[in-house]
């Protein structure tokens, strides 16, 4: 790029540290600028769930100069970035090509707004809060982890599940619910990503319903023997997709760039048989 009126990946990289402050990201993550030249001109960004192959391929397709990702490529320790690796080709080809790389991953999670707040937002919710108030750097300003919102009317439950498919971006692993499908739902709290951490917490506030990613069997049975509200499990790319939107409509007011979402669904999981509707209502029925 030769256009001496674009920012650089440094003035970029300064507004994402602005709005996601590093230190509000949890002590075992890794956000921030990843990699790339702080001096190159950016014309064009991608937002992504993750940076993956898939991903990669679309940034170079596009043009792009920068990858804003939301999960880290190196959230744990490698003793090697070799090209014969999964991330070692992945850093490779950005640094041959001149894309530059930034994570918000936690900071991104308990910022207001933030991932939990596209996704309240994507399913109607209304006077939203958080489910856990931030605390340390973090803390105060309507900042933490999930939000609990409320519906304009209450629905049943089965009805509030069909909104959360039709909403979401569609996966193969879809929406699970457990639950009365009569249920009547109001209140709601709401977590990208892996959630099942914090079900006590949606348990103690009273919540009709809790939807987050990769719930697990043991803990998903205990809350509700437990009489906790009801659950819906999605794809975890799913849930944080909305938060790619939001984050674009802001870069693009910050800066005259061109900003693009990515919509390659990078859950890992591709195909599913069975567990048709038909198969849910008799179950329902049953119970």
């Amino acid at each position: 790029m030769s256009d001496p009126a674009a920012p650089t990946v440094r003035d970029v990289v300064a507004a994402l540290d602005q709005r996601y402050p590093r230190a509000w990201a949890e002590q075992w993550d890794r956000v921030g600028p990843v990699l790339g030249d702080f001096d190159a001109a950016v014309g064009r960004v991608l937002c992504v769930v993750d940076c993956v192959p898939e991903t990669v391929d679309e940034a170079l397709a596009v043009g792009a100069h920068l990858i804003v990702a939301h999960h880290p490529l190196l959230l744990r320790p490698v003793s090697s970035l070799a090209p014969d690796t999964h991330k070692g080709r992945i850093v490779h080809r950005l640094i041959r090509a001149g894309v530059a790389l930034y994570t918000a991953h936690t900071n991104a999670d308990v910022a207001d707004p933030g991932v939990s707040d596209a996704l309240a937002a994507c399913l109607g919710l209304t006077a939203v809060r958080p489910l856990v108030p931030a605390a340390g750097a973090a803390a105060g300003e309507g900042r933490g982890i999930g939000r609990i919102g409320e519906l304009d009317e209450p629905m049943r439950f089965d009805a509030f599940t069909a909104r959360v498919a039709q909403r979401l971006p569609g996966t193969a692993a879809g929406v699970r619910a457990a639950g009365q499908a009569d249920r009547t739902v109001r209140v709601v709290a709401v977590c990208g990503g892996a959630g099942d951490g914090f079900l006590a917490d949606a348990a103690r506030a009273g919540v009709d319903a809790y939807l987050c990613a990769d719930l697990r069997h043991h803990p998903a049975t205990e809350h509700l023997a437990d009489g906790g509200p009801a659950l819906l499990d999605v794809a975890h790319w799913a849930s944080e997709r909305p938060w790619l939107d939001e984050l674009a409509g802001w870069l693009r007011r910050r800066f005259p760039v061109d900003v693009q979402v990515s919509d390659v669904d990078t859950d890992p999981w591709t195909l599913r048989a069975g567990g048709d509707q038909a198969i849910a209502m008799t179950k329902e029925s049953l119970s």
